[in-house]
């Protein structure tokens, strides 16, 4: 006599809220019996999603109408890699730190470790089905927030109505000697040149596209400023073309004008990221700290 097969349990568990309550007592009082610590274990190993959002926070408040579901099987798993950090992901995007060094996406050569390619081996092992596509990028030296979308449909929405959904870009920038004016915007003409790949700045228009930056000082000393530079438009090389146009290049940018390198490093960082949600079209903001190096200059 054949053993009927046993039913498997489902892979996700779909729980909707009906009143305002913390997602640890909801948990307990949904899972049939569960510990604490074994629902502390499911947040850990990023297995609870409320409203498409990963959660590991047990005192999260929810409120009714509020979606919670459980993924029953392995998890998300997590992302361990020195150059990249995962700072959100939902069904729809992955928004990350990118560390200073790592490229976002390859320039020719496949075996190159980017970003991309991160991100694309990490979404794989939960299923060998899941994608990963690009949505901008940052320079190789330039380190902070990024993000990139989980399917084809949301990658063209956010490229094919950027300056839309984009409601934030702030930057920090440690850059060479004492700016003369505490705040400033910054208007040229960016045209590429072919041959050196390097970004020419024109007062008037030379045939490129205009570029808008605006920045503030937040520190400075004889030596060097820091810089709070928020984009009205996004051009390559901007940021770095601009400071070079104000007499204050950023440190260790030897490509445009740069004398010095007192971090080893590019001093340019994407510290907030903010836009309209593509799919539930909240809007979403995500930050990450000043570089630890770019305020002991000031020390």
């Amino acid at each position: 006599m054949k053993r009927k097969p046993q039913a498997r349990a489902p892979k996700e568990t779909y729980l909707k809220v009906t009143e305002p309550i913390e997602l640890m007592t909801f948990l307990l009082s949904k899972m049939g019996g569960m510990s604490r610590n074994s629902v502390k274990s499911l947040l850990a190993h990023r297995q609870v999603m409320v409203n498409n959002k990963i959660t590991t926070q047990f005192n999260l408040a929810l409120q009714p109408e509020d979606l919670v579901v459980i993924n029953n099987g392995r998890g998300n798993i997590e992302l361990n890699h020195p150059k990249l950090k995962i700072i959100f992901e939902d069904e729809y995007l992955i928004v990350v730190e990118k560390k200073e060094g790592l490229l976002t996406v390859s320039t020719g050569n496949p075996d190159e470790t980017t970003a991309f390619s991160i991100l694309k081996n990490h979404v794989k092992k939960s299923s060998p089905d899941n994608r990963i596509y690009v949505v901008h990028r940052l320079d190789r030296e330039t380190s902070g927030v990024i993000m990139f979308a989980k399917n084809k449909e949301v990658q063209t929405i956010l490229q094919e109505n950027w300056h839309r959904i984009i409601t934030r870009r702030i930057y920090v920038a440690l850059v060479e000697g004492k700016v003369e004016k505490e705040q400033d915007t910054i208007v040229s003409w960016l045209l590429e040149n072919e041959k050196s790949l390097k970004i020419h700045s024109s007062a008037t228009d030379n045939g490129g596209q205009q570029a808008v930056t605006h920045y503030r000082c937040v520190r400075s000393n004889d030596n060097y400023s820091l810089l709070e530079i928020e984009l009205e438009t996004g051009r390559k090389n901007q940021i770095r073309v601009h400071m070079q146009d104000i007499g204050h290049p950023i440190v260790g940018d030897k490509k445009y004008g740069a004398n010095i390198s007192p971090i080893n490093r590019l001093g340019l960082h994407a510290r907030l990221l903010a836009f309209y949600h593509p799919v539930t079209t909240e809007v979403v903001s995500f930050e990450t700290q000043v570089p630890r190096n770019f305020l002991n200059i000031f020390h």
